[in-house]
């Protein structure tokens, strides 16, 4: 099997089936009694055989434009201390992008924090679209049927998305230990932010460092269109690159989300629409 040198980007046929048995995602399993579903979007650096490194050196793919360092292990931790479901991607977030809609530029980056990546240099849309079809697609299915499995169940399950940020951004230390993202709806949102807050121990960013309105990203797809609760929590890099702060924040949020998932309203399908422009209405 040819493998790619580091300017192509497109798979030859050869190597096409190679791609198909790298696996998009990971499924842990869980009962729906906490009403939650975790995913981690940015869970793996990982690439397919085929593509190599992409035309990078192994320590880049070590930073976070590879991958959201320390999310996946939090939310393994998080996902056996509640005993519920999660989904976590396989691939690296430099492949494509899960957390992004499939219109997005940003979906396969040529360019992420200074570094070039040459194996995304000349993806062109047939390229995409494979990408899309072995790796985004299927990651987003995977998410799809475990929110059909709960309601099959009679539960509609609020979304829980655990990603990571850098200390410090273009030379600029990032004050808040942790940061909830959200768009229209609260219900998630407002009380983590405040059940996190009150020990008095933790700075916690409110839409910052990043805005959480991002039209089609994965939580727009499977929490705002269809209105179920949900809500993206990042936490800083530097806390949670081991197994203690993973194990430490683990536990934090396990005493936390269940009184948060227990309050009126959180497993109902309600529209709040978005920031970011009109949402479709809710089907069914």
């Amino acid at each position: 099997m040819r493998r790619l040198s580091t300017e192509e980007s497109a798979l030859a046929a050869d190597d096409r089936d190679s791609a198909q048995d790298f696996p998009a995602f990971e499924r842990i399993a869980g009962a729906w009694d906490a009403g939650v579903l975790l995913i981690c979007d940015h869970a793996s650096n990982a690439l397919p055989p085929a593509y190599g490194s992409l035309g990078l050196p192994q320590a880049q793919l070590e930073r976070h434009i590879g991958y959201d360092i320390g999310a996946a292990g939090v939310t393994r931790k998080l996902a056996r201390l509640l005993g519920c479901p999660a989904v976590l991607s396989c691939f690296s977030r430099l492949l494509i992008d899960p957390n992004r809609g499939e219109d997005d530029p940003t979906l396969v980056m040529r360019l992420s924090d200074g570094a070039v990546v040459p194996g995304n240099r000349h993806a062109d849309a047939d390229e995409v679209e494979r990408r899309l079809d072995a790796f985004h697609r299927p990651y987003h299915r995977a998410i799809e049927a475990e929110l059909a499995d709960a309601e099959r169940a009679g539960v509609v399950p609020a979304v829980f998305s655990m990603h990571s940020f850098t200390p410090v951004w273009r030379g600029v230390p990032r004050p808040w230990h942790a940061a909830v993202l959200w768009d229209c709806d609260e219900r998630f949102a407002r009380p983590l932010i405040e059940e996190l807050a009150a020990p008095g121990d933790l700075i916690v960013g409110d839409n910052e460092p990043y805005d959480g309105a991002l039209r089609n990203d994965c939580l727009y797809r499977h929490g705002t269109a269809p209105g179920r609760a949900h809500v993206l929590l990042e936490v800083r890099q530097d806390l949670i690159a081991d197994e203690a702060g993973q194990r430490a924040w683990a536990e934090r949020l396990a005493g936390i989300l269940p009184g948060i998932l227990a309050r009126p309203g959180m497993h109902e399908l309600r529209g709040y629409g978005s920031r970011t422009g009109p949402v479709a209405p809710i089907s069914g």
